[in-house]
């Protein structure tokens, strides 16, 4: 038979053609970068944070030798024992823990009071009332520090812990946060109701609104918390005695002795962080849905 005459036979009809292998496009290289990115930034903040803990377990000596030592050799607690033995520690963790606590309450309470009647309620002046209000985010802390000072002197307050929860109470911020997220999460419908069963407005409030705003009030507990238990510029204002120093002035107070005490400032800031580590477990859960309340349509 020529070769004319021959014919290619017919393909199997299950036979697979072997393909090319693909170059990789760049949307498909973007999920990497991402992750390489985001593994970065993790080993960027806790890096210095694992530094600290285990430099709060070495001798002073030890903490700067180079190269770097990962691990405390050997391993003491004589910078814990010396902290609570020759300083007010437990004074100024009291201090501090207690403004927190008790600003947080009082802010979640009063924001969310706040940003729902902004959202919910009509009356007069409502827009002018709200502009004011944001607009104050854009003034800086330290511009009102000194008229708040001088109006708490002029006024004869001198209870310490009520000078540090005042500028906590009503952040800006935080009635922009939840007018925000109750104009979403509260319907009307809710509203009317309970109104025809007979709620008065503020058992409609405490009853039927704060439940619904729960992952705001969780994310908005976290933020105020962490602004006011870690606050150093307005205690610096309004504490003079160092028995009642808050935990950042009480800390600093150590480095800016004579002897740059280094060894006892890691060891009171890995103890500082404990409260915040248990506020962000005890509400992450709020905190990641009011972070990402809005982002998907329903």
């Amino acid at each position: 038979m020529s070769a004319l005459q021959t014919k290619r036979a017919p393909a199997e009809p299950g036979a697979r053609r072997s393909a090319a292998p693909r170059s990789k496009s760049p949307a498909d290289r973007r999920p990497r970068l991402v992750y390489v990115l985001l593994i970065a930034l993790v080993v960027m903040f806790v890096l210095p944070l694992l530094w600290a803990l285990s430099s709060s377990f070495k001798h002073r000596g030890d903490i700067f030798t180079y190269p770097p030592q990962p691990l405390p050799s050997p391993f003491t607690l004589e910078n814990y024992t010396r902290l609570l033995e020759t300083q007010p520690f437990w004074g100024w963790f009291a201090t501090s823990t207690i403004v927190a606590v008790v600003s947080t309450a009082v802010s979640v309470f009063v924001c969310a009071l706040a940003g729902f009647a902004f959202a919910k309620y009509r009356f007069r002046g409502k827009r002018l009332l709200f502009d004011v209000m944001f607009s104050s985010m854009a003034v800086p802390f330290a511009v009102i520090v000194v008229p708040l000072f001088v109006m708490l002197i002029k006024a004869g307050v001198t209870n310490v812990y009520f000078s540090l929860i005042v500028p906590w109470v009503a952040p800006a911020f935080g009635i922009f946060m939840m007018r925000q997220y109750a104009e979403q999460a509260v319907p009307d419908s809710v509203l009317e109701a309970a109104r025809i069963d007979g709620a008065s407005e503020f058992g409609l409030f405490t009853r039927v609104v704060l439940p619904l705003l729960r992952p705001a009030l969780g994310a908005l507990a976290v933020w105020s918390f962490l602004n006011s238990y870690n606050s150093f510029f307005w205690p610096l204002i309004v504490v003079s005695d160092p028995a009642q120093y808050t935990l950042p002035l009480g800390i600093q107070s150590l480095y800016a002795a004579e002897a740059h005490q280094v060894d006892l400032v890691l060891a009171g800031s890995v103890l500082a962080a404990i409260p915040s580590l248990i506020m962000f477990i005890l509400l992450r859960k709020q905190l990641l849905d009011g972070l990402t309340a809005g982002a998907v349509k329903s």
